[in-house]
C-alpha cells in the first residue's frame, strides 16, 4: 500500500543537470530522440489539419521551447498533435489559413482564462478507472497509428522495423548511457544508406521548411462575425488540449513519483498556443507518445530535454534537412511501437487484477478505452468514462441506503442508514407505512447524511403525508451541518404542496 505521507522522490533541477555532464548528456540525447520522432508526426498532423507541413513543424518548435519555460510539468513534451488538428481542421478547410491561425490564438487565450478559473482542479474528479482507460486507449491509438506504415510497403520495411525493436529491447540490458531509440535510428539509417535499401523515409511525408518562423498577425476582420466563426472551434480546442495535457501530466507525475502544478501547465499551454498562432503554427498540446519517449525510453526528468527537443527540431529541419529526410519511417514506427507497449497498463488486464477489481470499475475502464479508440477523441472518451463512473457510483451508493421500522406502543421509529442524495432519496417516501403507524413517528437520521435538496424535499413530503393523517413526525440525529442545510431548505421546495 502506498504511504500517503511518503515524500515524493526528488528529481534533478535544471541547475543540477547543467552542472552534471552525465545528467546533461542524458537530457540532451533525450531531446534529440524526441526531435527526430516529432518531425514525421508534425508533418502528418499538418496534413490532417489541411495546412502546409511547415505550420506543424513551426508549432512543435515554438510550443516545445516556450512550454519548457512556462509549463508546470518538467520533461513533458508539448507540440502539434492529432487531437488539436482534428478539432480545428474544418476552419482551414472552410475559411482559410488566416482564420485557422486566429482560432489557434483564441484557443490559447481561452486556455489561459480556464487556467485562471482553476479548471485544473477538476482533475480530482477523474476516477482512477478512467485514467487507466485513458492510458490504455492512448497506447492502442499510438500502435494503430503505425499500422498504415506497415501496409503496402516494400518488404525491407519489416526487417528494419524488427531490427529497431530488437535494438530497443536488448540495448538497455547492456547499457543505458545512450538512449536506445537514438542508437536504433542512427544504426538503421546508416545501414539503409550503405546497402542502398529503398524504403519510405521522413522526406516522403512532406516538405521541410527552409527558413525561420516569422511573427505575423492573422489577416481577419476583428468583428463579431469572425468571432462567431472561430469561437466554437477555439473553445473545443482549448478543452481538448487542456484535458489531454493535464491527464498526460498526471501520468508523468505517477511515473516519476513527483508532483507538478496543473494550473501552471494550463496557463503555460495557453500562452504557448498564443505564441504558436502568432508565429504561424497550428497549435497543439501535450504529446503522450513523445512524452513517453522522453521520460520512459530516454530517462529525461528536466525542462532541458523539452527545450532541446524544440531547438533540435528546428536545427534538424533547417540545417540537416537532407539528413533527416533519409531516416526510414520503419525505424520511427519501431520506436512508437515500443512506446505503445510501455504505455499500456498491462497490470490492469491481468486475470488476478480483474478478479479483485469491482465490475463497475472494469466496465468504466473498458468503456473509456472503447469510446476513445472508436472516436479517436480523448475528450469524448474521458467524458463518457467520467459520466459512466458517476452513474455507477451513484447507483452503488444508492443501494446501500436502508430504512428500518420498529413500533413501541404509540411510537413508530424509523432508522435511516446510508447516504441520502437524489439517487437514494427519490423513493424515500415509499419506505413508510403511513396508514399503519401510530400517532407519533420518529425518523432517526443519525446513521445517514443529508447531501442535497432532493433529500430535503423527500423528508418534507414524508412529513406532509403524515400531517394529512394527523400524525406527528420528529426528525432526530441530524449532524450540525445536515441540520443547518435542512433548516435552510425545508418548507421552501414545494414538497407536498
Amino acid at each position: 500500500m502506498t504511504d500517503v505521507f511518503a515524500r515524493p522522490r526528488p528529481e534533478p533541477t535544471v541547475l543540477q543537470a547543467l552542472r552534471s555532464p552525465r545528467l546533461l548528456t542524458r537530457e540532451a540525447l533525450a531531446g534529440l530522440v524526441v526531435a527526430i520522432a516529432l518531425i514525421p508526426e508534425a508533418i502528418a498532423f499538418s496534413i490532417i489539419a489541411g495546412v502546409d507541413p511547415r505550420l506543424g513543424l513551426f508549432s512543435s518548435f515554438i510550443m516545445a521551447v516556450s512550454i519548457a519555460f512556462l509549463g508546470g510539468r518538467p520533461a513533458m513534451i508539448t507540440a502539434a498533435t492529432g487531437a488539436i488538428a482534428l478539432v480545428i481542421a474544418p476552419v482551414a478547410r472552410e475559411h482559410g489559413v488566416d482564420y485557422f491561425l486566429a482560432t489557434v490564438i483564441l484557443g490559447g487565450i481561452l486556455q489561459v482564462v480556464l487556467g485562471l478559473l482553476g479548471v485544473a482542479k477538476l482533475m480530482r474528479y477523474i476516477p482512477r478507472s478512467v485514467m487507466v482507460g485513458f492510458v490504455n486507449a492512448l497506447a492502442i491509438l499510438i500502435f494503430t497509428a503505425q499500422v498504415p506504415q506497415l501496409i503496402g510497403v516494400p518488404w525491407a520495411v519489416y526487417p528494419i522495423a524488427a531490427a529497431g525493436l530488437a535494438i530497443m529491447y536488448l540495448l538497455p540490458r547492456v547499457t543505458k548511457v545512450v538512449p536506445a531509440p537514438l542508437v536504433a535510428i542512427v544504426l538503421l539509417t546508416g545501414a539503409a544508406v550503405v546497402f542502398g535499401i529503398t524504403v519510405p523515409t521522413v522526406g516522403d511525408q512532406g516538405a521541410l521548411p527552409e527558413s525561420l518562423p516569422a511573427l505575423l498577425l492573422p489577416n481577419v476582420p476583428l468583428t463579431l462575425d469572425t468571432l462567431g466563426i472561430i469561437f466554437p472551434f477555439a473553445i473545443a480546442m482549448a478543452i481538448v488540449g487542456l484535458l489531454e495535457s493535464l491527464m498526460t501530466a498526471a501520468l508523468v507525475d505517477d511515473i516519476t513519483d513527483t508532483p507538478s502544478s496543473k494550473t501552471r501547465e494550463s496557463l503555460g499551454q495557453g500562452a504557448a498556443n498564443v505564441l504558436s498562432g502568432l508565429f504561424g503554427g497550428m497549435g497543439g498540446c501535450a504529446m503522450i507518445g513523445q512524452t513517453m519517449i522522453n521520460v520512459k525510453a530516454s530517462g529525461a526528468r528536466t525542462r532541458i530535454s523539452t527545450f532541446l527537443a524544440g531547438v533540435f527540431l528546428l536545427v534538424l529541419v533547417l540545417a540537416f534537412g537532407d539528413v533527416v529526410a533519409i531516416i526510414p519511417m520503419a525505424v520511427l514506427v519501431a520506436v512508437m511501437i515500443v512506446v505503445s507497449i510501455a504505455t499500456f497498463d498491462w497490470h490492469s488486464i491481468r486475470p488476478s487484477t480483474l478478479r479483485r477489481m469491482p465490475l463497475s470499475e472494469t466496465v468504466v475502464m473498458v468503456l473509456t478505452v472503447a469510446v476513445t479508440v472508436w472516436t479517436h477523441n480523448l475528450a469524448i472518451g474521458v467524458g463518457v468514462g467520467v459520466v459512466a463512473a458517476a452513474v455507477l457510483f451513484a447507483r452503488r451508493v444508492a443501494t446501500l441506503t436502508s430504512v428500518t421500522r420498529t413500533v413501541e406502543g404509540d411510537l413508530a421509529r424509523y432508522v435511516v442508514e446510508g447516504e441520502l442524495f437524489f439517487a437514494s432519496s427519490n423513493d424515500l417516501t415509499t419506505k413508510f407505512a403511513y396508514h399503519h403507524d401510530p400517532a407519533r413517528v420518529v425518523i432517526d437520521l443519525s446513521r445517514s447524511h443529508v447531501w442535497d435538496a432532493s433529500t430535503v424535499a423527500a423528508l418534507d413530503a414524508v412529513r406532509t403525508k403524515y400531517a394529512h393523517l394527523g400524525t406527528t413526525v420528529e426528525l432526530e440525529g441530524l449532524n450540525p451541518a445536515a441540520a443547518r442545510f435542512h433548516e435552510r431548505l425545508s418548507g421552501g421546495l414545494g414538497a407536498g404542496h
